[in-house]
């Protein structure tokens, strides 16, 4: 079974920035995507940025492109989201998912977000941007 531990949260000021991390162990650790999402208080958990393993291709939604940057480490088995000029809106859990689905990047391009995509989740790190 697949265990994802996140870390790396915590309190920074709009404007600022942090770098989470997502820690896969466990067997059978294979896994064509991993991905991170984030969810805000009432709102519905959206996807942040994917990493394609196969092939290292990045995802990101509209509102993190420029600002954020997801990166794996292979031999530590870890996933980084560095996260710039954070935003007071951008406050939530963020969470690191691992997926399946072996697609062509220009399918996965469309589908990289939906949390259907994805069979295993940490437990989440809490990001608060506030001053």
């Amino acid at each position: 079974q697949v265990r994802l531990v996140e870390s790396g949260g915590g309190l920074v000021q709009p404007g600022g920035s942090l770098r989470l991390s997502c820690v896969a162990s466990g067997s059978p650790l294979n896994y064509a995507n991993i991905a991170w999402f984030r969810q805000a208080p009432g709102k519905d958990r959206e996807g942040v940025a994917c990493f394609k393993t196969s092939d290292g291709s990045t995802y990101y939604g509209d509102s993190v492109k420029g600002r954020f940057a997801i990166s794996r480490d292979n031999a530590e088995n870890t996933v980084y989201l560095k996260m710039d000029s954070l935003k007071h809106e951008e406050t939530g859990i963020y969470y690191c998912a691992v997926g399946m689905g072996a697609y062509d990047n220009d399918y996965l391009r469309l589908v990289w977000s939906r949390k259907t995509e994805y069979y295993h989740w940490g437990q989440g790190t809490q990001v608060t941007v506030s001053s």
